[in-house]
């Protein structure tokens, strides 16, 4: 399904032991961003019945179940460059992406 690099995973440990009651990082997809899908990322302190939980280690990604399918492949990794540091993801059933890499069409 989603993959998490190691940087990643090591990130995403780190800014959860600042959050309280988090259980996970929520990686989703959304309408609109200028290629017609946009990605999204957030803390989550609870889960739905129908989301969808990848484990790595003791780190959860949950995904809800309309943007799993649109996920499906995608590798979420950290970077770290004098252009800025922040979460990226590659997506394979990605078409086309904009610029910045927030968007994409399927």
């Amino acid at each position: 399904m989603v993959t998490i690099t190691q940087v990643a995973e090591q990130k995403i440990r780190e800014l959860m032991a600042e959050e309280k009651d988090v259980v996970g990082l929520r990686v989703y997809v959304r309408g609109g961003g200028c290629n017609g899908y946009q990605y999204g990322m957030a803390f989550e302190s609870k889960m739905a019945e129908d989301d969808t939980v990848i484990e790595m280690g003791d780190v959860k990604v949950i995904m809800d179940s309309q943007s799993a399918p649109l996920l499906q492949g995608a590798e979420v990794d950290y970077v770290d460059s004098v252009q800025g540091s922040g979460f990226s993801i590659k997506n394979p059933q990605a078409k086309t992406t904009c610029g910045c890499g927030s968007s994409f069409s399927a």
